[in-house]
């Protein structure tokens, strides 16, 4: 059972003035070892409350006189508390490989052990004990001893280092959630950042990968660095507050679950994120967004932190806007139109089913930790950019930052909510903030816009409750712009005298959240001129817009794949292309029948084979990547994995040779690639293989409860082969019966995983019976993460089979 709200509230009353001093033994293979220090105050002297230390296999707890203590495997209650109170907690814990607590991975590469304390949301007491919430902080003082050839890392700044054993100098309060220690043979590349709020004049940087990827830190190191040095230069320029902590350090970690997490001073990455070969564009644009996320997360977040979970999105949806605007301005190039392309179209997936909620959730609806987890979403993620975005575009940026900083600088290693952060809006704007945020943030769902034609004459209508303000354009049939105005459109139609005649575009610069509906006459113009329109955001946004249509059901599928035939060979935009035909890949796949499915895969085969042939160089990582998910010509296919050089790709083509038959490249790759990269590419390739026992062996390693949360997710992309239908029906069917005993079992991470690793494939049947089996489990008693990965499921279903009718 998670932390519910009202324990949090309790507790929050009773402790403050929190300081933990923690030691631990990362030296044994199978346990660490910890003693740790807290010292608190109590509000009311004789009441009861607890810590969290999650599966401690030995415990000993030494407290003041009067104070005593129980452990039920989850808490430490203490009873008869002081004023001021001391408790040392000494435990044996277990290392786990589903990346809830301290996470062990070994690197098939050199054999070598790395060891990552991944704490988020309520997994603090899977690593250390704790007041697991995040409204009460504390200070962290830490020592690590480790084996004699490892880099320790952790959020307080190195201070020294006796022997095997590493210190760290005690770091300011912050929320548990957010304590970070890791430990391993990483390679490092560091440096001094000027800095003159720091004491010695600049700051310590780094960044750290598995020693068996040092190649590809020293390829990427300079760009990570200069996106690096820029962002920070650009929020310690912008924010009033200092930046709060000690160092810098960014560590690509085997294991996490998360694509990063904003540890203070010490920043995890998922390793994949540090790729084997040269970026592609989208690649680029993935890491610096979150290299500039994470670190806006340390003013929002790690220093103004949120009290409970339902003001999340103070925390995410602003650094998620911040993410692509800065890395947009340190790199000088246009990641909005990688966000149109990727990040608001999962918004709006995510704004259809029914577990959408407000962007600014009420706390009693978040009763637990494990419900609110499941708010983790894209509504809080992109939703929230988006609707950020739209914000400083009604308000203007100039408003925007000062009401931020005026934020920032009333509630530093404190707790703030919504109301606070509309308060500092509020002194810095005339515009009514309030009820633009009662609009936007406190409702669900998104409006969607309308052209219309009287005569000539356009007329934009909004479907919905929202204020918008975004950029109209109108183009000739050439794909030119004729003319582009500012537009503020709510309750009455805005007539565009204006355009008469043109093909018009509401929202060009993708600057509101709202679905576009275009005149016959507009969508056949902008259809025949895609390619030829000149901003590559424009065009990102049409064709997101045109995905959006297949969603909807107002696009077939076979339309868009035939728009990606026509249109794409002759984009020249990286972004846009790799976007624009990952998208169309993605709908291929979902939105196909068992029928039409080979046809859509051949089209987007034939249109990348013709890219690869073309002088555009700058468009051929992406193009090989589709070729080897959509290529059906062994012998080809054969011929493109000698040639190519990116171990990703490499394995790409192994596992679309394994999904047409062909089992032979498998171990030859396996044994090219000793990485964890490969070993998780050797598992997808052979669950991939169209056999009936290859099959059954792949279904039961993956409900077996033995796969880490890596192993886990590549099997189970594998099993669903994307011309498989008809050979997994079966297993579909099973899917969610299976899948539900097996979440039963398992912890909040890997119940997010199960959740996600239901097929998305076309099935022989549409997907009906795997609908009715879905209907029929949910009504089942399900963990309440793994279960709202299956109601998503079920909606998303439900809505391509009445997209596909």
């Amino acid at each position: 059972m998670s932390l519910t709200l009202a324990d949090a509230r309790t507790r929050s009353a009773l402790i403050s003035e929190v300081d933990t001093v923690v030691h631990l033994d990362l030296t044994s293979t199978d346990r660490y070892d910890l003693v740790t220090t807290i010292t608190f105050a109590c509000s009311t002297p004789g009441a009861t409350s607890f810590l969290e230390l999650t599966d401690a296999t030995e415990l000993t707890v030494q407290t003041a006189d009067g104070t005593t203590w129980a452990y039920d495997g989850r808490r430490i209650t203490l009873t008869g508390l002081a004023a001021q109170n001391t408790v040392t907690v000494r435990a044996r814990m277990p290392y786990v490989t589903d990346g809830d607590g301290m996470t062990v991975v070994i690197d098939p590469a050199d054999d070598e052990r790395y060891v990552s304390g991944f704490t988020a949301m309520d997994i603090a007491q899977r690593v250390i004990p704790s007041f697991d919430q995040p409204d009460i902080k504390t200070s962290f003082t830490v020592s690590v001893t480790a084996p004699s050839h490892w880099t320790v890392l952790a959020n307080g700044l190195f201070d020294r280092r006796e022997g095997d054993t590493w210190f760290f100098a005690k770091t300011p309060r912050f929320s548990t959630y957010i304590f970070f220690v890791c430990g391993g043979p990483f390679v490092s590349k560091t440096w001094d950042e000027p800095y003159a709020l720091a004491p010695s004049g600049s700051l310590p940087f780094g960044w750290h990968a598995r020693a068996s990827q040092a190649a590809a830190l020293e390829r990427e190191f300079e760009s990570l660095k200069f996106v690096t040095s820029r962002a920070f230069a650009h929020y310690t320029t912008t924010f009033d507050e200092p930046y709060p902590f000690a160092d810098y350090q960014q560590v690509f970690t085997p294991g996490l679950n998360w694509g990063a997490m904003e540890f203070p001073g010490c920043v995890a990455f998922r390793d994949e994120l540090l790729t084997p070969g040269e970026p592609t564009a989208m690649q680029r644009h993935a890491m610096s967004s979150v290299i500039a996320h994470e670190m806006a997360h340390m003013w929002f977040g790690d220093l103004v932190t949120m009290a409970w979970w339902e003001d999340t999105w103070l925390n995410e949806s602003f650094a998620d806007y911040m993410g692509y605007e800065v890395s947009g301005r340190a790199t000088g190039t246009d990641t909005w139109t990688a966000a149109a392309l990727g990040r608001k179209l999962s918004a709006y997936s995510a704004d259809s089913r029914r577990s959408t909620h407000p962007i600014a959730e009420d706390a009693e609806n978040l009763v637990d930790v494990d419900t609110a987890f499941a708010n983790f979403d894209m509504i809080t993620y992109a939703k929230g950019n988006a609707v950020l975005r739209q914000l400083v575009t009604w308000l203007g940026e100039d408003d925007f930052i000062r009401g931020v900083n005026a934020h920032l600088s009333a509630h530093p290693f404190a707790t703030a909510t919504l109301a606070d952060f509309l308060d500092a809006l509020d002194a810095a704007t005339d515009r009514d903030v309030r009820s633009w945020a009662t609009a936007w943030l406190r409702t669900t769902g998104f409006d969607t816009i309308t052209v219309s034609r009287d005569g000539e004459v356009p007329v934009l209508t909004r479907n919905g409750t929202r204020p918008h303000r975004f950029t109209v354009t109108g183009f000739a049939p050439d794909g030119s712009v004729a003319r582009e105005e500012v537009v503020d459109l709510a309750d009455e139609p805005v007539r565009l005298e204006a355009f008469a005649g043109l093909a018009v575009l509401p929202n060009a610069l993708d600057e509101t959240y709202a679905a576009l509906e275009l005149d016959a006459a507009s969508q056949a113009t902008l259809d025949a001129a895609l390619s030829r329109i000149e901003r590559p955001l424009t065009r990102g946004l049409l064709w997101a817009t045109a995905v959006a249509g297949v969603q909807r059901g107002t696009r077939s599928t076979t339309s868009l794949i035939t728009l990606a035939r026509t249109q794409l060979i002759d984009e020249d935009d990286a972004t846009v292309f790799e976007g624009a035909i990952g998208l169309a890949l993605r709908m291929a796949a979902t939105h196909s029948t068992v029928e039409t499915v080979g046809a859509h895969l051949d089209l987007l085969a034939e249109l990348a084979r013709l890219v690869l042939a073309s002088p555009k160089t700058h468009l051929h990582a992406a193009a090989e990547r589709i070729f080897a998910h959509a290529g059906s010509d062994p012998v080809e296919l054969k011929q493109r994995l000698a040639a190519a050089e990116d171990p990703a790709v490499r394995w790409m083509y192994v596992t679309r040779l394994a999904e047409l038959g062909d089992s032979t490249v498998i171990a030859a790759e396996a044994e090219r690639d000793r990485t964890t990269a490969g070993a998780h590419a050797a598992l997808r390739s052979t669950a991939a293989l169209p056999t009936a026992a290859a099959k059954a062996a792949a279904w039961e390693r993956l409900v077996s409860g033995t796969l880490s949360n890596r192993e886990f997710s590549a099997v189970a992309e594998g099993f669903w082969g994307i011309e498989q239908g008809e050979l997994v029906a079966e297993y579909a069917e099973r899917a969610p019966r299976e899948f539900a005993a097996f979440a039963r079992t398992q912890g909040q991470a890997m119940g997010q995983l199960i959740g996600r690793a239901l097929p998305a494939i076309a099935l022989p049947d549409g997907g009906e019976a795997l609908v009715a089996e879905l209907r029929a489990v949910v009504q089942t008693d399900v963990p309440t993460v793994a279960l709202r990965g299956f109601n998503d499921h079920l909606d998303d279903l439900e809505h391509m089979r009445a997209a596909t009718a």
